[in-house]
């Protein structure tokens, strides 16, 4: 398969639906969203978004699986898998802050190949394909080159449902915050990642995120020479559903304050 050529048909898809999101939310109506669940809000646009991104993803391998946030489809492909979040940052779009995106992985026999995140109001779209590094509206990315935490700017996520660790997690911002240069929080995973692959944020961890949201900037990271990692420094960091990247200089400071705070 040509990831290249794919790639920049994903990129063009996806910037189709993100000039959708786009027009929508000059007109949107806060009293159209639905609640999923507590503090887990959607949308007709993220309905109508997914939509549009299976009907065009589709065209390009028929065969493919999708395992989609708003789940308008869901199939599993023998090969091929398609994960997709038409609009990461839903809460961001819904009280109109202007940071939200688009998230699209293709998985080849369980392993990433693919990964677009289109993040929408800057046009910002960054995207890999397997074993052809990453890139930021088709110039190329890195990952930083700082190496102590103390100089590093790092992202999160604060829980908003499953507050079961909130009282550990919490203590781990506090030491993080005496260690580094800042912590921030934007609201998009998927943007939080693709701004390690180009190297604006040193590291990001968050944890109860889903694959859907993390699964094309995981992968962008990588191809831009970043780590990703569980909060035990494991590799499953889609399965225990906790993801800590970084610019693979500063993960161990990390891991040693998540197993101090967190993990114990």
């Amino acid at each position: 398969m040509d990831y290249e050529l794919l790639c920049t048909k994903v990129i063009a898809i996806t910037r189709l639906t993100g000039n959708f999101i786009r027009k929508e939310s000059m007109s949107f109506d806060a009293g159209a969203v639905e609640f999923k669940g507590l503090n887990d809000l959607v949308s007709y646009v993220d309905k109508n978004a997914e939509k549009q991104l299976v009907k065009n993803l589709a065209k390009l391998i028929p065969e493919a699986g999708f395992t989609t946030e708003e789940k308008t489809i869901s199939r599993k492909g023998e090969i091929y898998n398609w994960i997709i979040d038409p609009l990461d940052g839903t809460t961001n779009f819904i009280h109109g802050i202007p940071t939200y995106s688009i998230s699209v992985a293709l998985y080849e026999n369980d392993q990433p190949v693919i990964g677009v995140v289109y993040e929408i109001n800057r046009g910002e779209m960054f995207s890999a394909y397997k074993d052809g590094g990453a890139y930021l509206n088709n110039k190329s990315i890195s990952i930083s080159s700082r190496t102590s935490l103390s100089e590093c700017l790092l992202a999160t996520g604060f829980p908003y449902y499953q507050f079961e660790q909130q009282e550990q997690y919490m203590k781990l911002f506090a030491e993080m915050m005496r260690s580094c240069h800042g912590l921030r929080r934007i609201g998009s995973a998927a943007v939080d990642l693709a701004y390690v692959a180009c190297g604006r944020f040193d590291a990001f961890f968050e944890y109860n995120l889903n694959s859907w949201d993390v699964a094309a900037g995981a992968f962008i990271v990588q191809q831009a020479g970043g780590k990703i990692l569980n909060f035990e420094g494991g590799d499953e960091f889609l399965e225990k559903r906790q993801i800590l990247a970084t610019n693979a200089k500063i993960d161990q400071e990390i891991l040693d304050l998540m197993e101090k705070h967190f993990n114990s």
